[in-house]
């Protein structure tokens, strides 16, 4: 018996080549990134040559971060001390910056949850005139922010980067949006969600992707340990009649088993907890994971969430 994956979509600008040794091999657009990833456990099914072949690959030089070297020839976009390219996702243009840690801005993984959110906005669109709302917390450079935004959805993103939220609104501008078209706030993200609960606000989709560990814009302190009971307590509050709630998370120790007991002290809805996971394009298409993901909704018609 094979765990619990969510059905990953066709993401046509994004491919896991192959994996393995503690690595990924992946296409972003034209440009091969090789960069580590400690789930790929398992022996490799490309050649070393293949792999060489990368544009761009991720040297490790401390457990904080490293730097990306190019090799000789590489795609153009992948060259010079800060490489930069677009891809597109459904009408979106999204920046891809290799960081020093690592990350390149986008997680093709949350792939699984965008379509879900195009779903419940479908479904929502003609019982809320239009005017469905969604809250993006630990929002990042905003990839579903933009997404969301494109099919309509009155959208609330929240984080503590300064980075991040310039990222995004340059994601908001390349998609042909303008940067007000999006509510970008720089706050911690259980702060902010306390304070709209307060408020009385109310939101028909709250997206949820809190790190292990994580600092607020004015030094507040995020522990998951401590911090994910309350955080999802306030974002059910949050949730209309109709509504949808996305955790995901990476790397933080948890079985998807106390998600699922977490999501259970909900009552009046329904759940859905496993794993998101990229597929290699290669024979047999074998699955990586990319976390765990956990889902309750209530008032909508998700046979399958």
């Amino acid at each position: 018996m094979r765990p619990g994956v969510f059905p990953i979509p066709a993401f046509p600008a994004h491919a896991l080549l192959d994996s393995g040794a503690g690595e990924k091999l992946e296409r972003f657009g034209e440009v091969v990134l090789r960069r580590p990833d400690p789930q790929a456990l398992w022996r490799r099914r490309l050649d070393d040559a293949a792999w060489a072949r990368a544009d761009l690959a991720f040297v490790r030089e401390s457990d904080r971060g490293g730097r990306w070297e190019a090799r000789r020839g590489a795609h153009a976009a992948a060259r010079g001390e800060a490489p930069e390219w677009r891809v597109e996702h459904a009408g979106a243009r999204l920046w891809i910056r290799p960081t020093p840690f690592k990350h390149v801005g986008l997680f093709p993984e949350q792939a699984a949850n965008w379509e879900l959110v195009r779903r419940v906005g479908d479904e929502l669109g003609a019982a809320t005139g239009g005017e469905a709302r969604l809250l993006n917390l630990f929002g990042y450079t905003g990839a579903a922010s933009v997404l969301a935004r494109r099919q309509g959805f009155d959208v609330t993103h929240v984080d503590a980067s300064k980075v991040s939220l310039g990222w995004l609104r340059e994601n908001l501008v390349a998609s042909g949006l303008e940067e007000r078209s999006v509510r970008v706030l720089l706050d911690d993200a259980l702060a902010f969600a306390r304070r709209e609960v307060r408020r009385g606000s109310r939101y028909h989709v709250v997206l949820l992707d809190p790190p292990h560990y994580g600092r607020g814009p004015k030094g507040e302190r995020w522990q998951l340990e401590e911090g994910l009971a309350p955080l999802l307590e306030a974002a059910h509050a949050l949730l209309e009649e109709r509504g949808l709630l996305v955790l995901s998370t990476y790397a933080v120790g948890y079985s998807p088993l106390a998600f699922q007991n977490l999501l259970d002290d909900y009552a009046g809805g329904s759940s859905s907890v496993g794993e998101l996971a990229l597929r290699e394009s290669g024979e047999g298409g074998r699955l990586l994971p990319a976390g765990f993901c956990a889902r309750w909704w209530r008032g909508l018609a998700l046979e399958e969430a």
